[in-house]
C-alpha cells in the first residue's frame, strides 16, 4: 500500500569528487527501489545532480539508471516533486515531460495528510552572504542563461564540475554551524508572521550537508535532512509522524 512520503536531498550525482560515480548512482537507485512499493510521494529537495544543463535539443549524458527508476516510480502512480537546488537549477522541460515529475523553484508549501509542510533546498533561506545572493540571482537571470547556453559544452561542463569540486573541498559558508542556526531562525520568523491556523508544522531543507532536527517554540519542527555524500540520510512521513532515517550501506536497509 502506498502511504508514505519520502524526502531526500543533495545526492550530487555525477560529482567529480565522488570516487566511483557509477557505484554512487547504483546505491541511490537501490534505495529508491527499496522504497518504491510504499512510496506515495517523493520530494527531491535539490542538488540531486551535481550539474545539469538542458540545451534546446540535447541534454547531458549519464544518470540513465537513476532517471529510469524515477520514471518507473512515476508510471506506477508515485508523485515526484523536484525542488531545484543551486547545482541543478537549470532543469527546464525535459525531465518533467520525459519522466512525469513536477519541478519547483523556491519555497514550496504543501498540505500533506492534513499537516502543513514547507520545503526549500535551503540555499534561499537564512543569512546568506551577499556574494552568494548575487550568484543565485545571476543563475536565475534569463539573459545570463542564454549567454551560458551559447558556450560549447566542452567548456561549460568541465568548468562546472571543477567549480563544484573546489567549493566542496573549501567547505564554503555552508560548513559553519551559524548557517544552520540562521535557517532555524528564518523558520521561526516565517511562522511568527502568520496567524496560528496557517503556521507550518514541518520545515524541511537540504543544502547544508548535515542532519538537524530542532523543535521551535511554537511546536513546529525544522529538519535539515543531510546528504548522500557522507550521511546517506532522508526523512519519511507516515501520515502522522515525521522521522529522519539513514540508509545502511552494508545491509542496504534503512535504520
Amino acid at each position: 500500500m502506498r502511504d508514505l512520503t519520502y524526502f531526500i536531498s543533495d545526492l550530487h550525482l555525477g560529482a567529480g569528487y565522488i570516487s566511483d560515480p557509477r557505484a554512487h548512482e547504483r546505491l541511490v537507485v537501490s534505495f529508491l527501489r527499496s522504497i518504491a512499493p510504499d512510496c506515495k510521494r517523493l520530494f527531491l529537495l535539490g542538488d540531486i545532480l551535481d550539474y545539469w544543463w538542458e540545451y534546446r535539443d540535447v541534454v547531458p549524458r549519464g544518470f540513465t539508471r537513476f532517471f529510469g527508476q524515477l520514471a518507473e516510480m512515476a508510471d506506477s502512480g508515485c508523485e515526484i516533486v523536484w525542488l531545484k537546488g543551486n547545482h541543478d537549477i537549470w532543469i527546464f522541460d525535459y525531465l518533467p515531460s520525459e519522466i512525469g515529475l513536477k519541478v519547483h523553484d523556491g519555497i514550496l508549501v504543501r498540505e500533506l495528510d492534513g499537516h502543513r509542510f514547507l520545503m526549500e533546498h535551503g540555499d534561499g533561506v537564512g543569512n546568506l552572504p551577499w556574494t552568494f545572493r548575487r550568484l543565485r540571482a545571476l543563475f536565475r537571470c534569463r539573459p545570463a542563461q542564454r549567454l551560458f547556453a551559447a558556450i560549447h559544452p566542452r567548456w561549460t561542463v568541465g568548468f562546472a564540475h571543477a567549480w563544484s569540486s573546489h567549493s566542496r573541498k573549501s567547505g564554503g559558508y555552508v560548513s559553519s554551524p551559524k548557517v544552520a542556526d540562521g535557517v532555524i531562525e528564518w523558520a521561526a520568523a516565517y511562522n511568527e508572521r502568520l496567524p496560528e491556523a496557517r503556521r507550518v508544522e514541518f520545515f524541511l531543507f537540504g543544502h547544508l550537508h548535515s542532519v538537524v532536527d530542532r523543535s521551535l517554540a511554537d511546536g513546529s519542527r525544522v529538519l535539515v535532512i543531510g546528504d548522500w555524500i557522507s550521511n546517506f540520510s532522508y526523512a519519511v512521513w507516515d501520515g502522522s509522524s515525521l522521522s529522519l532515517k539513514r540508509y545502511d550501506l552494508a545491509s542496504g536497509e534503512s535504520e
